[in-house]
């Protein structure tokens, strides 16, 4: 398939995670970040797998598990922690680290040569983000900062066994995307019948919100995502995600009606610069052609000697 085409593709799941933030808060009963990461995975998991008619086998079943605790065991509870705990926009500047996450990660595990201007749009990235999602009056929270780091890295790890282990060999991108949302769901299950518990109340909105996040958010943003992640060099889709708190920034725009400062048009500006700039340097270079050698008799013969 043409790169252009896996790209986006690939960039339609951190588009769909940046309705995460509107939905956890508008949406969802407040105080179940497990839970609501648990409705987003299993469910879509188990889905998967039904379509699929797929399972793990030798070697798998652990993998699988542990790409699984990364990409969705560990994410989810502590992504919709943070977006409890914190502003939409002090969680997502941290989530704007995880290029730079990804890049160094690539470099020790799956040996990705670091390249200056994949570096330098990873930093702008970052930048550009806190520019966009950071005001005068955010506010800190010391837990929320430690769950956005936490899930940040672990999906940053993920990326990286993600591309490293690659797909068995005749198994879809739907059955490896249904593994890992299993394997997460049942990661998280333990924790929501120890610590949380069900919500008193599931209303009709909330049932809407569970919905959306394990099917856009779910089973087709990580079957897009992980097939980017083997298609693509791992800092491509690292760029990407930086899609997920723009997106969020607009629609507290578009749908909450939050204002848009010059400063955030700078940043929004500085972020897709650095997108669009780093999948080009992610590119891989092409070698150039030989060209052929026309030797003179005299200069074969002194070649010769």
């Amino acid at each position: 398939m043409n790169r252009s085409i896996t790209v986006m593709l690939t960039a339609l799941a951190p588009i769909a995670w940046g309705t995460t933030y509107l939905v956890t808060t508008t949406l969802l009963p407040a105080g179940h970040p497990l839970f609501a990461g648990l409705m987003r995975a299993l469910p879509a998991g188990l889905l998967a797998i039904a379509i699929s008619r797929t399972l793990p086998h030798g070697s798998w079943w652990l993998k699988s598990l542990t790409l699984g605790a990364l990409n969705i065991g560990a994410f989810f509870p502590l992504l919709f922690l943070a977006a409890e705990r914190l502003p939409g926009g002090v969680a997502a500047a941290v989530a704007g680290l995880q290029p730079l996450l990804v890049l160094g990660l690539g470099a020790m595990v799956v040996h990705e040569r670091v390249r200056a201007s994949t570096a330098a749009a990873a930093l702008a990235g970052a930048g550009g983000v806190a520019l966009v999602v950071l005001g005068p009056s955010a506010e800190l929270d010391a837990i929320g900062i430690l769950a956005a780091a936490g899930g940040v890295t672990a999906t940053a790890f993920g990326m990286v066994l993600t591309k490293r282990w690659g797909r068995p060999e005749g198994v879809g991108p739907v059955a490896y995307a249904g593994w890992q949302l299993t394997a997460g769901g049942i990661v998280i299950l333990p924790l929501v019948l120890l610590l949380e518990g069900v919500p008193a109340q599931i209303d009709g909105n909330a049932v809407l919100g569970y919905l959306w996040l394990a099917t856009a958010g779910g089973i087709v943003a990580y079957t897009l995502w992980f097939r980017g992640i083997q298609r693509l060099p791992v800092i491509a889709p690292g760029l990407l995600a930086l899609l997920s708190p723009v997106v969020a920034t607009l629609l507290g725009v578009i749908v909450a009606g939050e204002s848009f400062t010059p400063v955030q048009v700078v940043g929004f500006s500085v972020t897709i610069a650095a997108l669009l700039g780093g999948q080009f340097a992610a590119r891989p270079r092409r070698l150039p052609e030989a060209m052929p050698v026309t030797t003179s008799p005299t200069e074969r013969r002194q070649l010769s000697r």
